[in-house]
This record gives C-alpha cells, structure tokens and sequence, in this order.
C-alpha cells in the first residue's frame, strides 16, 4: 500500500500581493497623517497645546472719577464686597463643606440648596435663584481654582464678618470690586449719566479695544457716554501658566499694568445747580398747588457765561436716581421710566424741542434791524389785532386772518405807536407780525422767513450745538420748501407772521434758546457750549486746560444766502454779509428796556429792582401736542402756553445768561420769570462768598 504526504503549504501569488499593497496603503496613510499632523497642521496643534495651558487675564482699569469746577466729587469709584467659593480649596470631607455652606448661608441669606446645577446654569452671578451648593457645583464643573460668586455687593458690617469667619471656612473669601458711586445723585444725573453693560451688538468692537463683555462696563448716558474713551482707560493684561484644573503656576510673559483712565473736572457748580433745583421745583409746586392740579408737568433750568460758554447749571426736571443704575440697571424702574410721559430719562434740556414763543423775537428783531426793514427811530403802529389778507401764491386773492397781540385781553387797542426798542421790550406780537412779513404800505417788505431763518441759524437755533452730552436734537427752522414736503401745501404769509413771533412751526430746544440770548450779551460772539472744564490725571495733575471755543461772531462771519427749491424753482434770498455791531447793541437796548420800563417792561416786576443791571426777554408760546390734545385743550384762541424766560447779568459786561423754561406753565414773565430771578440772585450770592473767601473758578 502507498501514501501520499502534501509536498507543503503555498499560498497564491496573487493573495502575497494583495497584502503587500494593502500593508503599503495602511502604512502610507499613518505616514501621510502623521507628516499632516506634525508638518501641515503643527503650527495649528503647537497653538491649542499652548491654549491648554496658557490663560490671558485681564486685568480691569480704573475709571475715572469726575469733579464739578471747584472740585466737588460727581462721579466716583468705590468698592462692592462679593462673596466668592473656590471649589479646589473647599475641604475634603463632604461634611465639612456642608457645614460651611450651612454657616454661610446664615450670614449672607442665600440658601444651601435652590434648584439644580442646571438651573444655575440660567442664571447670572449673584442673581437671586440658585442655591450655594448648585452654584460652587457648577463651577466646579468648569474651572475649579475659579472663584465662584455666591453674593454680591453685600454691606460692609457682613463682609468683615465673613472675612473674620473665612480661616474656618477653607474656600471662602471676599472679593473687592470696583463699582460707579453718584455722590449728588438725581441732582446730576442727566448730566452725569450711568453706567451698563456692554450691549451684545457691540461686543466684537469694545473686544478689540481691550473690554470685556460681562464685567466691564460702559457709559449709557451723560458724559459718562461721551466721555467714555477719556473716562475708561485700558485694562491691563497677564499671561499665566495653568495646570488641567486651572490652577494658576506661573506668568508666562511680563505683565501689563492696566492704565487708569483720566479724570474730568466739569464746568458745572454744583451749589448753583442745587439752587436752581430748588428754585425751579418750588415754582413748579407753588404752581400747581394754586391750581388744585398737576398741571406744570416738566421744566429746564440753565445757566452759563455767555463769554465762555461753560454751562454753570443745566437742571432738566423730572429726573432719575443714577445710583440706581450703579450695580446693575433693573428692570422694573427702567420700565417705569420708559413708560413715564414726561420723560424723565432724557434731558430736556437738549432732547426736547419746543416752540420757542417770544424768546425767538431776538432773531427777528436782528434780522429785520440789520436787513434795513426797520430802522431804530422808526415808529410802528402796533393795534390789539391785525387783519391780514393771507395768500399761499402771487395770485392767491387770500383770506382775511385775525392777529392778535398778547395785551389784547386786557387792552384791545394794543400798544399803539411805538419805536423798534419798544418792540422788544413790550414784546409785541403785532409789531413782530410786521417785521417779520410785512404789512401794506407801513413795512412793505418784510424779513421773510428765509432770512429770518438765517438769522436764527446764526443765533444757535436750527442744529446741535455740539455740547459734550448724548441725545441732543436739532430743532426746527422751517422753510417754503419744507412745508411743501411735510404738510403738502404752499407756505403763506401767515405762516411767516407766526414764525416771527416763535410760534407755528419753528421749534428750539432750551439749550439753543439760551445759547440766541447769549450770542446777543456776548456782543455777537457765539461761543460753543460745554459742561467739560480740564481734563487731569490720577494724581490731580492739569492735562488739559480749558480754552473757550468760539464757534463764530455774527458780527464777523458771512451768513450764508438761502436758496429755496421747489421743482427745479430756485428762489433766492441774500442776507447782508454779517450783522452790524450797532444792530447788536440797540436788540441788547431793547432787552435792558425790557427791564427799566415801568409801564409795559416784561420783565421790571422780577429785576426792576435788583441791584446790579439785567437785561431780558420772556416768552409765552402756544403749542398742541400729544398731551394737550388728549386732554382736548387745543382749542382756537385758547391754546395752552409754555412758559420762557432769558435774561443775563451784568448789563454792561455779562458773567451770566439764565434760561427757564416751564411745561404748559402759562405766561413767561410770571411763572418762568421769577424763577430766572432767584437763579441770578443764588449766582451773585455764590460769587460773593468766593470773593469773601478768595477763591471760586
């Protein structure tokens, strides 16, 4: 019998091969991964591993702190006390953490447990909610060598008390933050203004400039929004080594020290600015306690050197309490503010437009002067009411229109003949009517309105001043060609004769009509107004001085002629190169007269007797708005009234021009007047102290 024996295992060819290509192509991915990992994307693998270890800390600067003139704190920086638990230096034993949590919370009233870590995950810090242990589980969970605040802003007895009680409580301490302080308070607040939160929108932009969103803050309102690049600072920054858990090891590069941000010293005086609250407060109560009603709802006080432009006093009532806004803006009162018609979040002294009523006269009064409408000696026939034939068009045959004079109630005959410095210091409607648009063969030509807005433009009126504080509106000079784009129809005479008088459709904030008188006592010179006086550094050293700025002299500067077009219809109406000195002069003559004159001087009841010389001018303006008309008040002939009045001191060399406007208060010179008057009696009071004491700025 014979056996067959296998000569051996062979494997095919084929299969070898297939093995060997399989092997390669393995080999040469690892080889390709590897040469990407270490070649292609090392550069990208260096900078994350360098990112597991490397933190960047900012570290926050301080703000500045602002003065009034004579260096009174305004705005300042004072410490917060936060509770905070670093999870890594808690005890061991969970007993002991549970002891202190409990002991704790005792002391600070937040409790041991509220929810679950995922709640606290939807909540800020410090906000009420999460319970002490949901919270340091939470940062536990993120960064453990972090502290994780657990109560904020606690008072000062609670954070000693912790502080004491913290060598028993391994992981607990305090931590000092920096927090915005308004020492006057509402007093100042629309000046001043507050701080909040980086808006999300603007996250990328205050990024790049070093901020951080979620703790630093920035300016909302008042110069603390202006003045927000010279105010912040820049933070400074540390480079540090950290192990997995973040506990901090070592800096990695040399630190930046944080730049503190440089001080303000404002124009503002801050015992100028209480009195004039006072004085306007008391008025407005006085007011509406004699009529059983609230019926003066707002009003504006101010007060600057018309040669300097530095505002002394600018009080916007109703106002708000920034301090309240100092931690953290809450909701409710920024909904009660929002939701207030009287709007107490805006200063309405530079936000609120008005019609301006008589105060406006000025510029009619310089214009028609200057132009050659009226000379000073000339006598003008001013009657109770006017009739005017109004036209919208050349050949319009017109309507006839009533014009009355504000003395017409009491004197239906009116004023009767009087001279152009008579004009103004009686204030009378009909000789303005005149002036400004013309009447029959008497005044054949007047100013017109667009003169007449030109020199209200070269007054202040019509755009921003460009003072140092948010939210400033441009009023209103209208024109022919406005009103055919706003009211769709032509312009008429009679709207040229209610302009002239500051009514229809010309509207001024408080600021500009201040700025038209002090234009006039500062002999032409418009200077530019500003609430900020120097600037300093951290340690009180002078940066910045203060240098007037004079925005133009009507005396010298061109004004500008004024095309009206229509259509391709151009109309054109030149204006004198600049306004002669001696306009200037007799329109100051006019408003001295406005005060000496007994028998219709508008203001002689408030400083006939005031022992150093002033000169004026008040304003009662008509106005329908959205308040007036709810309460269906804006009837013909009896409209309600605004109450103005601007006056400044000495006359022969002005220091001092005061405005004061008061909401829906009736006549200028009886509830705005007296109000001007003891604001100028508070302000020589005030300089004489300081030159009793040899100081004051």
């Amino acid at each position: 019998m014979s056996t067959n024996s296998p000569s051996g295992f062979r494997t095919e060819p084929w299969r070898v091969l297939i093995f060997y290509i399989a092997a390669a192509l393995v080999f040469s991915m690892l080889i390709f991964r590897l040469f990407n990992l270490q070649v292609l994307e090392g550069g990208n693998w260096l900078v994350s591993a360098e990112d597991n270890y490397t933190r960047e800390i900012s570290v926050p600067s301080s703000r500045g702190i602002i003065y009034d003139r004579n260096g009174v704190i305004l705005a300042r920086n004072v410490a917060s006390y936060n509770v905070v638990i670093t999870p890594a230096y808690l005890p061991d034993d969970q007993a002991d953490i549970e002891r202190v949590y409990r002991e704790l919370s005792e002391i600070i009233a937040v409790p041991v447990n509220s929810g679950t870590v995922d709640d606290a995950k939807l909540f800020a810090a410090c906000v009420p909610g999460p319970g002490i242990a949901q919270l340091v589980e939470l940062g536990d969970s993120l960064a453990p060598y972090t502290p994780v605040p657990v109560s904020c802003d606690v008072d000062e007895k609670t954070a000693r008390i912790v502080r004491e009680r913290s060598v028993g409580w391994p992981g607990v301490s305090m931590q000092i933050d920096p927090i915005r302080d308004y020492p006057t308070g509402s007093l100042t607040a629309n000046i001043i203004g507050f701080l909040g939160p980086i808006p999300a929108t603007q996250v990328d932009l205050y990024e790049e400039l070093g901020f951080v969103a979620g703790r630093d803050k920035i300016g909302y309102a008042g110069v603390e929004s202006t003045l927000q690049d010279i105010l912040a600072g820049t933070n400074g920054k540390r480079v540090i080594e950290v192990d997995v858990a973040g506990q901090e090891l070592r800096n990695l590069e040399a630190p930046i020290e944080p730049v503190a941000g440089r001080n303000v010293r404002l124009s503002i005086d801050v015992r100028l600015q209480r009195a004039a609250e006072g004085v306007l407060l008391n008025e407005i109560e006085g007011w509406n306690a004699y009529f059983g009603q609230v019926r003066i709802s707002s009003g504006v006080t101010i007060a600057m050197n018309p040669k300097t432009g530095e505002i002394l006093a600018m009080v916007s009532y109703p106002t708000y309490e920034n301090n309240r806004f100092a931690r953290f803006i809450p909701a409710y009162y920024y909904q009660q503010l929002s939701e207030d018609s009287r709007n107490p979040l805006l200063n309405n002294a530079i936000s609120s437009e008005y019609p301006p009523g008589s105060v406006f006269k000025l510029s009619t009064a310089t214009g028609a002067l200057n132009e050659g409408v009226v000379t000073v000696d000339q006598t003008i026939y001013a009657p109770g009411q006017l009739i005017l034939t109004e036209k919208f068009s050349p050949n319009d045959p017109g309507r006839e229109r009533p014009f009355v004079d504000w003395i017409y109630d009491e004197q239906p005959e009116g004023f009767g003949e009087i001279n152009f410095l008579r004009c103004i210091a009686f204030s009378s409607n009909v000789c303005f009517y005149k002036l400004g648009g013309g009447y029959e063969d008497e005044i054949p030509e007047g100013l017109g309105i667009l003169r007449l807005g030109e020199y209200a433009r070269a007054l202040g009126y019509g755009e921003p001043s460009g003072i140092e504080l948010p939210g400033e509106t441009d009023g209103l000079i209208p024109s022919p060609q406005w009103k055919r784009i706003n009211q769709g129809e032509n312009w008429s005479t009679g709207d040229t004769y209610i302009a002239s008088v500051g009514q229809g459709y010309v509207l001024a904030t408080p600021l500009q009509v201040l700025m038209s008188g002090a234009t006039i006592a500062n002999d032409g010179g418009l200077m530019q107004p500003t609430v900020v006086r120097e600037e300093l550094d951290d340690e009180g050293r002078l940066l910045k001085p203060f240098e007037p700025h004079l925005k133009w002299d009507i005396t010298e500067t061109p004004l500008i002629t004024n095309f009206d077009c229509d259509g391709g219809y151009c109309i054109e109406m030149e204006t004198k190169s600049a306004v002669d000195p001696f306009v200037v002069e007799q329109v100051q003559t006019g408003m001295r007269l406005a005060v000496t004159d007994t028998l219709h001087g508008t203001l002689n009841k408030i400083f006939g007797d005031f022992p150093i010389a002033v000169a004026g001018k008040t304003g009662t303006a008509e106005y329908c708005d959205d308040v007036a008309l709810a309460a269906n008040r804006c009837t013909f002939g009896n409209w309600p009234t605004h109450s103005w009045t601007l006056a400044y001191a000495p006359f022969e060399d002005p220091e001092i021009v005061i405005m004061a406007f008061m909401y829906n208060g009736g006549e200028g010179a009886s509830v705005a007047g007296p109000v001007v008057g003891r604001v100028m009696e508070a302000y020589f009071e005030l300089k004489a102290i300081d030159l009793a004491e040899g100081g004051g700025n």
